[in-house]
């Protein structure tokens, strides 16, 4: 398997980040990935504030158009694509995950369930958190996600390891709170950790991080790598790049 994790610049326009999606996805495929992966929230931005009057428009059906348009590049160029998308399901809230499959078929919908997405004081009602965590057996090896802080959640990876997945599918968002892209001090004092913790699901972990300015979730600082199951890095992207992390697995 050819695996593309994509870093794009997300902004504050839902539409010009489909329609990087789609540019870099299209790249993807013509340099031969099978399987292009995007960051959490890579469509939609992660500039929700607790308020449901702003936070519910942001949000995307699944299905809906968004994916409907990016399906229909997954059947055009025979590819898988993962990406993350704020959802709308009602008048709820999820920090959710898709994998379209080649055929433009929603292959596997994931919610995080981890909170940090959203503050402490907002909605229960409204901002709400998955509980599924589920495999999608593929011609390419079986697939799952985790979304950011999943992946620092014991019981979490505990149910990784059960699962037993081929490929650990991984957007994340991380931001140091200076707003900075500082590549010594991610490999000095959170790349270890990162690693760490995608070694101990026992799965090769795919991970890519997004990417924005400081007004975006006080902005997230990019930067991708592969790890395998035994803690490897196999390949990996430089942070405040936007780019296409090419690994042949």
């Amino acid at each position: 398997m050819k695996a593309a994790l994509v870093v794009n610049r997300v902004l504050f326009d839902i539409g010009a980040n489909l329609a990087t999606s789609l540019k870099m996805a299209n790249e993807a495929a013509d340099a031969g990935a099978d399987l292009v992966l995007f960051p959490e929230a890579a469509l939609t931005g992660l500039i929700n504030n607790d308020d449901p009057s702003h936070d519910l428009s942001l949000g995307q059906a699944i299905p809906g158009p968004a994916t409907e348009v990016l399906a229909g590049l997954t059947r055009e160029r025979r590819i898988w694509l993962g990406i993350g998308i704020l959802e709308r399901e009602g008048g709820r809230l999820y920090d959710s995950a898709v994998l379209l499959t080649p055929d433009g078929e929603i292959g596997l919908k994931y919610r995080r369930i981890t909170p940090q997405w959203h503050g402490r004081t907002a909605d229960p009602s409204i901002y709400r958190q998955g509980t599924e965590l589920s495999k999608l057996e593929t011609s390419l090896g079986t697939f799952a996600f985790l979304i950011c802080g999943d992946l620092f959640d014991d019981e979490l990876i505990q149910r990784v390891r059960v699962l037993r997945p081929d490929w650990l599918l991984f957007p994340f968002a991380r931001c140091f709170d200076d707003g900075s892209c500082d590549q010594r001090r991610w490999e000095r004092e959170e790349k270890p950790m990162y690693v760490q913790r995608a070694r101990l699901t026992g799965s090769t972990t795919l991970m890519t991080n997004y990417l924005a300015e400081g007004n975006l979730l006080r902005g997230g600082f990019g930067g991708a790598m592969v790890v395998s199951s035994d803690g490897t890095v196999v390949d990996s992207l430089p942070l405040g790049k936007v780019g296409i992390l090419l690994v042949d697995l």
